[in-house]
């Protein structure tokens, strides 16, 4: 549909039918230091080809080092075939798939994701995504307080390995509703939640949070978390690296019940790390929950005559029929995410998914064992972990670190910065993407660079 703009009659006729003088009436509530004449740093209109190599200079930019960070976001190899069908103008430029009858092709995509994501999970229903996973934990510690009734508590318990970052972004969120969020300690041998703590962990609360593989890319004892959280009235949400799952155990299959909300980034199935997003969270439930679940759902039924169709389905949760009093105010699914990858787990398959887990897993072992046999360098914590793992140096990690980026090498996550009692720690990840030339030139960078700094 072209854009046709309002002219100047329109706009006097519009304001005055509304009964204000001018546009700006409009916003008089926001508070004038916060409005702003100009957008700095934002230059004048470009063409097509002026902003493309713009946009291409910019990109250049960031290089094309060996990454090995993790942390969150990882580098996965992405088929060809997953973003040239993404961005076909048929899934590229759909919107809100309000109008089920024009929406078809965007909902059954979508229907598909929710059927992979409740498999990957184990449990019985999943919403179209979410903004990313540290937005997800948010609403799925909302849930959980909407969900768990039989608690009046709003202590929300996470388990020592969740990511840091996802604390300050649920606290930001869901802290306005009167959501506390409290951290069990970290054992600092196995890099996993003291388990010892649990019997003086204060308040029952109304929900634990168990993340898996932790943060520090160990593994939790999670049936056993799981079956206290449990026993003490609470609802355990899980956040979950979506790629583990084709090896490890699904959070339907924690402790004697299963978790009850599973979270995550969608990142790692077919997103490229595109200097921080965009990205997509996933969120699924167990039955019983699905009505405090926000976001979209899509469902499958047929018509009048018989033949399947697709179409929003529990929308009485929503914002746009219950306003204020809706699951949450999401009113977008990050579509365009979700259909590369749907597409990603379509082509890759369940065997295929697993064999890019085993492989990063195999990477990451080569990679501490070439780091370790270092002078200066040991493993950080004796658990088992899955693509991911702490190591300690000799020397603080942030000049190393600037030293390696000097060779084009993204040597990892310094862990100091958001855990004081780790120093001298790296988070260091390896994907099926890295080759064993490049793990040797990482190690001999780190091994020069420890060196010299004798």
């Amino acid at each position: 549909m072209p854009f046709i703009p309002h002219t100047d009659d329109d706009v006097r006729d519009m304001l005055k039918t509304i009964g204000a003088d001018s546009i700006s009436d409009l916003f008089d509530e926001i508070p004038g230091e916060l409005l702003i004449d100009e957008l700095v740093g934002v230059p004048d209109a470009l063409s097509e080809m002026e902003v493309m190599r713009l946009m291409r200079a910019r990109a250049e930019k960031d290089g094309a080092p060996l990454c090995f960070i993790g942390a969150g976001a990882y580098e996965h190899h992405i088929p060809t075939a997953v973003w040239d069908i993404a961005t076909r103008g048929e899934f590229y430029s759909s919107y809100t798939p309000y109008q089920a009858e024009a929406s078809q092709g965007t909902l059954q995509v979508i229907y598909e994701y929710q059927t992979m994501i409740t498999s990957l999970t184990g449990l019985d229903a999943s919403n179209a995504s979410l903004y990313d996973g540290a937005s997800a934990l948010a609403e799925a510690s909302l849930m959980a307080v909407r969900a768990n009734r039989k608690s009046k508590s709003k202590r929300i318990l996470l388990a020592s390995g969740v990511n840091a970052t996802y604390q300050k972004v649920a606290a930001a969120i869901a802290g306005a509703q009167g959501l506390v969020f409290d951290r069990l300690p970290l054992s600092i041998e196995n890099g996993t939640t003291e388990l010892a703590a649990l019997g003086d962990a204060g308040e029952a609360p109304v929900a634990v949070v168990i993340q898996q593989p932790s943060f520090f890319g160990t593994l939790e004892q999670m049936d056993a978390i799981t079956n206290w959280a449990h026993e003490q009235g609470a609802l355990v949400i899980a956040i979950v690296n979506p790629t583990s799952l084709a090896v490890l155990k699904s959070p339907r299959q924690w402790g004697d019940a299963g978790a009850d909300i599973a979270c995550g980034e969608g990142q790692p199935l077919g997103v490229p790390l595109s200097s921080g997003g965009p990205y997509f969270g996933f969120l699924s439930c167990k039955q019983k929950f699905v009505r405090q679940m926000p976001g979209r759902i899509v469902g499958r039924t047929t018509d009048l005559d018989g033949k399947m169709g697709y179409t929003l389905t529990l929308q009485a949760r929503e914002q746009h029929i219950r306003r204020s009093k809706a699951t949450s105010n999401i009113c977008t699914n990050q579509g365009l995410m979700v259909t590369a990858a749907t597409i990603y787990m379509s082509l890759l398959g369940a065997k295929g998914l697993a064999r890019v887990a085993q492989a990063s897993h195999a990477k990451t072992v080569s990679l501490v064992s070439a780091l370790t046999s270092i002078d200066g360098v040991d493993a950080l914590f004796s658990g088992a972990y899955f693509h991911e793992a702490a190591i300690r140096l000799s020397k603080p990690v942030g000049p190393v670190l600037q030293q390696l980026s000097a060779q084009n090498i993204l040597g990892g996550y310094d862990l100091s910065a958001h855990y004081p009692e780790l120093a001298n720690a790296l988070l260091v990840c390896a994907t099926e993407t890295k080759t064993d030339a490049d793990i040797e030139t990482y190690a001999d960078a780190l091994r020069q660079i420890l060196a010299s700094q004798d």
